[in-house]
């Protein structure tokens, strides 16, 4: 075993909080788990696995912290007054990990087996699960925010592949609240900058002032978004973007969304 280097962490941090936070669909959970595993990591508690690269080594760390809090050892997430729920176990399946990981992140199948701790057969059955389950989210009305015409029409498309119908595209802060009132969407994909210097973030905080919708961010600047010093998106997809990135997380998204509307029995 080796230990992490401190810049190494610090390069891939930001990262290893855009999937925990997809993996939990929160912010505060997913930023308690990426802390729960750096204070493991710096402490020399986490070790760099032998053989696998710095990144693969550190999100294979934040699995077996994620894991040991949900067999029962609690981890505090953001602070003394927020414990992270042990029912995430059932809101978040396994092989939703391996989708991400694939899908999100990039990661090969061989070097999924080796975050998850589990056979290469093992890995790849995960994920072919977790496909089908996208395959058969319910659909919805999905309103695009989004400046760029091509950007915008690369969007529709991979929204309508997924069997969900338009909700409607916005290019500015305006437009995207008047057609939020005016369709009622269940998504919402937004830009986070738009060419008329309006924000996604702002056309988007007015938008959930009077609908509840889970909300996924496009930026080519992840890193700002990422730093977990202030209220920050829970799903992130970065510029350029992959077509199996988006659809991964728009599943993730709805898939926590249908949870929080219909919840489990304690």
């Amino acid at each position: 075993m080796e230990s992490f280097s401190a810049r190494e962490v610090a390069r891939l941090t930001p990262y290893l909080r855009r999937y925990a936070r997809a993996l939990t669909g929160s912010q505060a959970e997913g930023d308690g788990f990426v802390q729960a595993t750096l204070d493991a990591v710096l402490s020399g508690a986490a070790e760099h696995a032998e053989g696998l690269s710095a990144r693969t080594a550190l999100f294979r760390a934040f699995h077996q912290t994620w894991r040991r809090a949900l067999n029962g050892h609690s981890i505090d997430a953001r602070g003394p007054q927020t414990i992270v729920d042990q029912r995430l176990q059932v809101l978040t399946p396994e092989h939703r990990t391996a989708l991400l990981l694939v899908l999100m992140e990039g990661f090969t199948l061989e070097e999924t087996a080796d975050i998850l701790g589990v056979p290469i057969d093992v890995a790849a059955q995960r994920f072919e699960a977790a496909q089908h389950d996208v395959e058969r989210q319910l659909a919805t009305d999905v309103l695009i925010i989004e400046d760029e015409p091509i950007v915008a029409l690369d969007l529709e498309r991979l929204v309508r592949d997924l069997g969900h119908d338009l909700a409607g595209v916005a290019s500015t802060r305006t437009e995207a609240v008047e057609l939020a009132h005016g369709s009622d969407p269940g998504l919402v994909l937004a830009d986070v900058r738009l060419a008329d210097g309006s924000s996604g973030l702002d056309a988007v905080t007015d938008i959930l002032r009077s609908f509840d919708i889970p909300v996924i961010f496009i930026t080519a600047f992840p890193e700002r978004l990422l730093t977990g010093e202030r209220p920050e998106p829970a799903f992130l997809v970065t510029k350029p973007f992959r077509d199996e990135a988006v659809k991964a997380l728009i599943g993730q998204a709805l898939f926590f969304h249908q949870r929080k509307a219909t919840p489990q029995a304690a």
